[in-house]
């Protein structure tokens, strides 16, 4: 018995790879110019604003005494010594208090609960509060109701309002995206729930959550509207942040650009030396990420 063939119908038959026809050609270019276009266009205000500040800071940071005196003899120790103080202080509080926040959310709340909802809507609304707002109102605690005085301490709690809803999003992400086989498979093995969080999850997306307390570290390290309102400046190094005034880089920008121009070399060593810490720190978290990720054996 002979078998008739079937032949395929020519409207379903795969198209060569090399017969393109004009028209995508045409299409498949102009998407390209338009996709590089754009890279530039995003990628040469930033290169622009690199060479400015690099070229006008450069002068005050390669003299040593920028980086071993305080602000009275022509240097930024102590603005730099209060800034990071600040920024610390702030993230020892924030970034334990994010993540639990986004276990919670992510690990063992239940989308219809009250207390889930209630979160949620509170951390997009501290994510969308502008730094002055949260620094009055912690003025408002502080200052007027408390009467306590002002100090670094103050200020740190005011960059806490601000660095929570970033660790919150950016911690929640990343569990989100864990498979969930990962978790299934360890309570199949009988691990209990909290440790395969603290030992499957956690470890898995601690990479991107390293990211996000470094992004959140980076929103709050240059923020002049705390220091502003919550602290007083001095020229002098204070590293005790639970009493008296302390100088900070922002503030220290702020102070001599009200000068004139006899004061913008300095704004422009602050700026760059700001940017410079903000760049350790990244380069830090990305260190640290790659020796907190999941171990995997050979």
């Amino acid at each position: 018995m002979e078998l008739t063939k079937t032949k395929e119908p020519v409207a379903l038959r795969p198209a060569l790879p090399g017969a393109m026809s004009t028209r995508r050609k045409v299409t498949d270019q102009t998407a390209r110019v338009a996709v590089t276009l754009s890279v530039l266009l995003a990628v040469l205000p930033l290169g622009w604003l690199v060479w400015t500040l690099v070229s006008r800071g450069i002068g005050p940071i390669v003299d040593i005494d920028w980086w071993t005196k305080s602000e009275r003899y022509g240097g930024a120790s102590n603005a730099l010594v209060g800034t990071l103080i600040q920024t610390a202080l702030a993230a020892v509080v924030a970034v334990p208090l994010g993540v639990l926040v986004a276990i919670y959310l992510v690990e063992y709340s239940s989308k219809k609960s009250l207390l889930t909802r209630v979160t949620t809507f509170m951390v997009d609304v501290l994510a969308g509060v502008p730094s002055i707002v949260a620094a009055l109102f912690v003025y408002a605690v502080w200052r007027t109701t408390l009467g306590l005085p002002r100090s670094g301490l103050v200020v740190a709690l005011a960059l806490v309002l601000l660095m929570v809803p970033l660790v919150v999003r950016a911690t929640e992400e990343m569990l989100k995206i864990v498979p969930q086989d990962l978790r299934e498979a360890a309570y199949a093995l009988g691990v209990p729930k909290w440790k395969t969080i603290l030992r499957v999850v956690l470890p898995t997306a601690m990479s991107g959550i390293i990211t996000g307390v470094m992004l959140a570290v980076a929103r709050v390290i240059g923020e002049s509207a705390p220091v502003l309102i919550l602290m007083g400046a001095t020229r002098v190094m204070n590293v005790n942040p639970f009493a008296g005034d302390q100088q900070s880089l922002p503030l220290m920008m702020l102070q001599n650009y009200n000068k004139g121009p006899s004061g913008y070399e300095t704004v422009w060593g602050a700026a760059l030396t700001l940017v410079i810490a903000v760049a350790v720190v990244y380069i830090l978290a990305r260190v640290l990420s790659t020796f907190t990720g999941p171990k995997t054996g050979r």
